[in-house]
């Protein structure tokens, strides 16, 4: 049985801008008042999971802990069908220690080069943990396809070269609020707000 959201203030477990901005917007309707990992000066864990799920809960927990309250944490990445899921949950990594995604969407479409099957899908695992070591974990999903160039400045990561089924525009072309009705993330939110936030009296 997932936890009801009772706290005032919640720790965004990430030291990514644009996630923690996405996030903070998804949260807007609840009036919490967020903070991220990075104005904490938290650590980063090290993420030893083998799944999204995995990584999102080192996170929360992590952060929850150092800070002494309700964290959330978001472990997402792409997954591409022709490469059997990769780049996945190393999805930060492909892009090197200096998080060069341009690095990282180049590797792609090189390893793409001749496959006929550019179907791709972006997974999202957000974590809600509390100091006490409680945690709910809810996974969410976009399916969409590879494009190519990388196409718009107002995403993050691999969203200028992912282009969502039923769209003729990248993730990066999209206005953010548009975004937020269809991404991974919106679709994880869609469950942890009926199951964390549904009856909580704000």
């Amino acid at each position: 049985m997932a936890r009801q959201f009772q706290s005032d203030r919640l720790v965004i477990a990430s030291h990514n801008p644009g996630k923690v901005r996405e996030i903070a917007d998804l949260l807007q309707p609840f009036g919490v008042d967020v903070i991220s990992a990075a104005a904490l000066d938290l650590d980063e864990p090290e993420e030893t999971g083998d799944t999204f799920s995995e990584n999102a809960l080192i996170k929360a927990h992590a952060a929850a802990k150092a800070a002494n309250l309700p964290a959330l944490a978001d472990d997402s990445g792409l997954a591409v069908s022709a490469l059997s899921g990769a780049p996945g949950v190393y999805s930060a990594r492909w892009a090197g220690p200096d998080k060069d995604f341009m690095v990282a969407m180049e590797k792609i479409e090189e390893l793409l080069r001749g496959s006929e099957d550019r179907s791709a899908m972006f997974v999202c695992a957000l974590a809600l943990a509390w100091p006490d070591g409680h945690a709910d974990v809810f996974e969410g999903f976009v399916e969409g396809e590879i494009t190519w160039p990388p196409r718009g400045d107002k995403g993050f990561g691999y969203d200028p070269i992912f282009t969502a089924d039923g769209e003729d525009i990248t993730f990066a072309e999209m206005e953010p609020a548009r975004k937020h009705t269809m991404s991974h993330r919106a679709d994880a939110f869609q469950k942890l707000v009926p199951a964390c936030f549904g009856d909580s009296n704000r």
